[in-house]
């Protein structure tokens, strides 16, 4: 029996089609020369290939190729992939993860839920992981004053992650306290971080630009909801020099993406192209918003080329939109250029190891304040007792950052502080006022960006290697 796939088709089904054909995966190492091949054979639903995508970045994966097909109700990817330094993927361990991760996927939903305050006591809240979301106009010193509000009333912040884009500015930080289940404190430190935000807003700002969010254990993507928080901020408006208005100049930040949105008639599709520079986890952030945007991607073709990517995509709205929706294309548009700029950061990048303490977030934004520098991204986290991550700096005014904050920093937070000027499509290159990335390793054995992939690297180095053989 043929088995046709609708985007509306019954939860109960898809779940029986999966029990009935569950994924098959196959890891190859001899097929391509430059890469390891993986292919995934499974039933077809609304998500599962941003599950597949999402496996393999999280483990800091590198995609070069990528091939997809699910027009039906069975989908058959093939991803090329290295690691991040461009070698296969050889580690038993990490082989038999990546086959019993992409195997286990099967629903691409968060569980969460926004906290009802009143109802956050009891024993049961322990269990809680809690994170604060916050959307607001970038300004410098917004970091600053969000961490020193955090470290007032007593939490320990665990992870960090930020992005701004379009003057735009979106983080999730997640907490580590005790006390997280009194409903009281975090009424108070919701109403305190949306006078932070609301401080410099106008009468623009939206009311409420402060969430908190409870999610269970494992489930929360946060790459994926910063990727929601800016969307609903309205940061995709994009530059319209990369439309083919060549009267403006590009926008701040603009790195020239392209997008079009054509048809194609004879399968009723949308023939979607994204041309950019290519860099980590792209497929991921297109991928992202396509999903989420409820687009059914039917074929795709991936591929990189001295340092540029072409992406193509024929797709289908879930709402049944008609092709000839301009808004709509357009909106497409400008909100995959916006995916694909949103990670992209300038200027100097700070990587960071040291030991954990409370306020340390606090004390290293505050040091970037107080010289008048603005924060572009941050990525930071906990490794045990080790805080690890990246601070990506700018200037205000435009001019190149002088390197001397690292100085600052590390006399600051002590631990290893490296400084280099990034560029998210090559890697920085260390500057002479600090040690070099090669020292800082060899001596420390530094990993200067915190991501869940550093965290599966570090557990799965403690596995033993005697798996059995991959399965075809």
């Amino acid at each position: 029996m043929e088995i046709i796939y609708h985007s509306h088709i019954d939860r109960e089904i898809e779940s029986l089609i999966e029990r009935i054909h569950p994924p098959r995966v196959c890891i190859d190492n001899d097929c391509c020369r430059d890469s390891t091949v993986v292919k995934i054979d499974s039933a077809n639903r609304h998500g599962v290939l941003l599950e597949m995508v999402q496996v393999l970045t999280d483990l800091d994966l590198l995609i070069s190729k990528s091939y997809i097909c699910s027009d039906g109700g069975w989908l058959m990817d093939v991803f090329h992939v290295t690691d991040q330094v461009g070698n296969k993927l050889t580690d038993k361990s990490l082989v038999h993860y990546i086959q019993q991760t992409l195997c286990e996927a099967r629903s691409g939903k968060e569980i969460s839920s926004d906290i009802e305050l009143q109802t956050c006591k009891g024993p049961s809240s322990s269990a809680v992981n809690l994170a604060i979301e916050v959307t607001a106009t970038d300004r410098p010193g917004l970091f600053s004053e969000i961490s020193a509000v955090l470290l007032g009333l007593g939490f320990d912040v665990v992870s960090t992650t930020a992005w701004t884009h379009n003057d735009k500015a979106a983080c999730v930080i997640h907490l580590e306290d005790a006390s997280i289940n009194d409903a009281e404190r975090l009424a108070h430190v919701q109403v305190q971080l949306e006078n932070v935000v609301g401080a410099h807003g106008g009468n623009a700002e939206r009311a409420r630009r402060v969430n908190l969010r409870s999610f269970g254990a494992g489930r929360n993507h946060t790459e994926r909801r910063l990727h929601q928080l800016m969307y609903a901020d309205g940061d995709y408006e994009s530059c319209r020099t990369c439309h083919g208005d060549k009267s403006e100049e590009h926008k701040k930040g603009c790195d020239g993406t392209h997008v079009s949105v054509g048809r194609y008639e004879e399968k009723g599709y949308w023939a979607v192209n994204v041309r950019s520079r290519d860099r980590p986890k792209l497929l991921f952030d297109t991928v992202c918003v396509l999903t989420d945007l409820h687009y059914e991607v039917f074929h795709a073709a991936v591929s990189s080329t001295s340092s540029i990517a072409d992406q193509e995509y024929f797709v289908k709205p879930m709402s049944g939109s008609n092709l000839d929706n301009e808004i709509e294309r357009r909106k497409l548009t400008l909100c995959l250029i916006a995916a694909v700029e949103r990670r992209v950061s300038h200027g100097l990048k700070v990587d960071i190891r040291t030991q954990n303490r409370r306020g340390l977030l606090s004390k290293m934004t505050r040091v970037i304040r107080e010289n008048g520098l603005s924060i572009a991204r941050v990525e930071l986290g906990v490794e045990g007792e080790i805080a690890v991550g990246s601070l990506y700096v700018t200037d205000c005014s435009g001019q190149d950052v002088n390197p001397n904050i690292a100085a600052l920093l590390r006399s600051e937070t002590g631990g290893s502080i490296v400084a280099s000027y990034s560029s998210p499509y090559r890697t920085p290159i260390p500057l002479s006022s600090s040690r070099t990335m090669h020292e800082a390793k060899s001596s420390t054995g530094f990993r200067p960006t915190f991501s869940l992939g550093s965290m599966l690297w570090s557990q799965l180095e403690r596995l033993s290697n005697n798996f059995g053989s991959i399965r075809s």
